[in-house]
């Protein structure tokens, strides 16, 4: 009865899905594409057949998806002949969910959910096993996976003090949707015991799949090479979230307006103005009005869109508004701050700033990522700030320590090292799933 009110909220809110899919196609136009594929009605055949099986894994965005490669690469080695069913719910996932793909493959958007459209996604692929990644559950896929067959798995699954909370208000719904997985394997022995709360068949704990992805050495070293160049230390702002940057301003404005400085002759609170600052905005949409905001705060920028052959050019801001690029961003910087840490956001991915060897300074707010951020300051690879203001002045004064740099950055590199194989031990573990299922 529950899961039919829903069902039936879902389909109402078609109109409003329709609108908001052409509202944001303005500023990225793959959302007006394939419109059709969010109902469940596809122009492309399903996958070719092969000798291998057809596996449907969904990452809804880029983070997921760029994650999802290393778990891809592992099931291809498991699974010979493995076609690939890839669906995304946004823009960024899409684009970067192409590289995913070999001959064979298929890739479209995610069925809204609706159980006419989850049963005619269903019905149109026949997939022979289901993978979502991390958090992405929705009522009727899972039911409906159910009632198809298909043995549904979370993958480098998590779920937050937060979240947990949150399904527990909408527990009519939440717990049959968590019940309904055929499998989870969990990032942490934390996440596992929340999931376990709200019914989900755990099976164990695997760890995070973003500690098995390599930066992109080419990305890498570009970035270090500008880096060299730059006469003042480079301190990123990774993935900031909307109303960060203002507060950044307001930082700049207050303490530290910026302008070159004499670093061994400069008074303690204006040594921020001896760094160089990168800012990457963590959503694309969202480039032109970060520009706008520091432009009309009087500072000058230096989009990555604008940059010469030979770097970046001088500026107060460098900004980073291109997509796949952050082994760029981090190469190019010596430490960065955490986005969505000091807004409450539930903060972004460090895992990647590890693996690139930069420390990480991070805020209060950092419960999406609440394993990986207790990692990383374990170690001494990244250092939690009550604030931003705190963690601009902590990060400004390690950039002009050398020895405290140093350290930081090698615990950085080492925490990389030391955590992964997660996507590994999943491939191995949903092979046996798919051998499960066999007469």
């Amino acid at each position: 009865m529950m899961r039919a009110l829903y069902s039936l909220a879902v389909w109402l809110a078609q109109p409003l899905v329709r609108r908001k899919l052409r509202r944001r196609a303005v500023a990225e136009p793959l959302y007006g594409e394939h419109l059709a594929e969010r109902f469940g009605h596809y122009a492309q055949p399903a996958a070719a057949a092969g000798a291998g099986p057809l596996v449907w894994l969904h990452a809804v965005s880029l983070g997921e998806t760029l994650a999802a490669a290393t778990l891809v690469t592992a099931l291809r080695a498991q699974l010979p002949g493995m076609r690939l069913l890839l669906t995304h719910g946004t823009a960024t996932g899409r684009a970067a969910g192409v590289r995913l793909l070999q001959p064979g493959d298929v890739q479209v958007w995610q069925p809204w959910d609706t159980v006419g459209a989850v049963r005619r996604f269903l019905a149109h692929f026949r997939p022979q096993l289901g993978l979502l990644m991390e958090t992405e559950l929705w009522p009727n896929l899972v039911a409906e996976s159910a009632h198809a067959g298909v043995p549904l798995c979370l993958v480098n699954a998590r779920l937050s003090e937060k979240s947990l909370h949150q399904a527990q208000c909408l527990a009519w719904l939440a717990r049959p949707t968590y019940r309904g997985l055929h499998a989870a394997w969990a990032q942490s022995e934390a996440d596992a015991q929340r999931l376990r709360q709200l019914g989900a068949p755990v099976r164990g704990v695997m760890g995070n799949f973003k500690f098995d992805m390599a930066p992109n050495a080419a990305q890498l070293a570009q970035g270090r090479a500008w880096r060299g160049a730059n006469a003042r230390p480079v301190l990123m702002f990774a993935s900031a979230r909307e109303g960060e940057e203002t507060m950044l301003i307001e930082i700049f404005k207050r303490n530290r307006p910026l302008a070159t400085v004499d670093i061994a002759r400069a008074a303690p609170e204006t040594i921020a103005n001896a760094v160089q600052w990168l800012v990457v905005p963590r959503h694309p949409q969202r480039f032109d009005e970060v520009a706008a905001l520091f432009t009309d705060a009087g500072y000058t920028v230096a989009r990555r869109s604008q940059w010469h052959a030979d770097g970046p050019q001088a500026a107060d801001i460098w900004l980073g508004d291109s997509l796949g690029e952050m082994a760029l961003y981090f190469g190019l910087a010596h430490a960065a701050l955490l986005g969505g840490s000091f807004a409450p956001l539930g903060g972004q991915n460090l895992i990647e700033a590890a693996a690139c060897g930069v420390p990480v300074f991070m805020g209060p707010h950092t419960y999406n990522f609440a394993e990986a951020a207790q990692l990383s300051a374990d170690v001494g690879a990244a250092f939690p700030c009550a604030d931003l203001a705190e963690a601009v002045d902590r990060a400004t004064a390690m950039l002009h320590k050398p020895q405290a740099l140093e350290v930081a950055q090698q615990a950085a590199l080492g925490l990389g090292a030391a955590h992964r194989g997660a996507a590994q031990r999943t491939a191995q573990a949903l092979a046996a799933v798919l051998a499960e299922k066999r007469p």
